[in-house]
């Protein structure tokens, strides 16, 4: 039947259950947080994956409309910061030193081409980086 044993078995166990959910143990806690943690980091992992495999696919297509945009658009960015930075600078100092030239110059708007570059060379940067660095080492 029910004894005394049993009681204090039954008092323990609901005493220690109730300890630990007023206070509870600061190792578990950081376990669960790990956990969390590095389910979401396996998560995200799998998504980078995932984009590498979508590249590969695109890099050995046949197609230049596949394969070469990404070159395009590092070409077109890559041009537009020349000129802003290096082309139309030099060309206004020869216009006006040289020419005696006082109108305007043609600007471009390089802040979404900056972004666009500075984007890919972002990622260029990631895979340098990873490539010194290898997976699972």
């Amino acid at each position: 039947m029910f004894g005394i044993d049993d009681a204090i078995t039954a008092v323990t166990t609901l005493a220690d259950s109730a300890i630990k959910r007023i206070w509870p143990d600061a190792t578990e806690i950081e376990k669960a947080k790990l956990a969390q943690l590095s389910q979401e980091l396996q998560n995200q992992f799998s998504l980078v994956m995932g984009q590498l495999e979508i590249n590969k696919i695109e890099a050995a297509s046949s197609s230049v409309f596949v394969s070469g945009w990404r070159p395009a658009i590092g070409w077109v960015c890559g041009t537009a910061l020349a000129y802003a930075a290096i082309i139309e600078p030099l060309a206004r100092f020869v216009a006006v030193v040289i020419f005696h030239y006082a109108g305007p110059f043609p600007v471009i708007d390089t802040e979404l081409t900056l972004q666009v570059l500075l984007g890919l060379l972002g990622l260029a940067g990631l895979r340098s980086f990873e490539k010194t660095r290898p997976v699972g080492k």
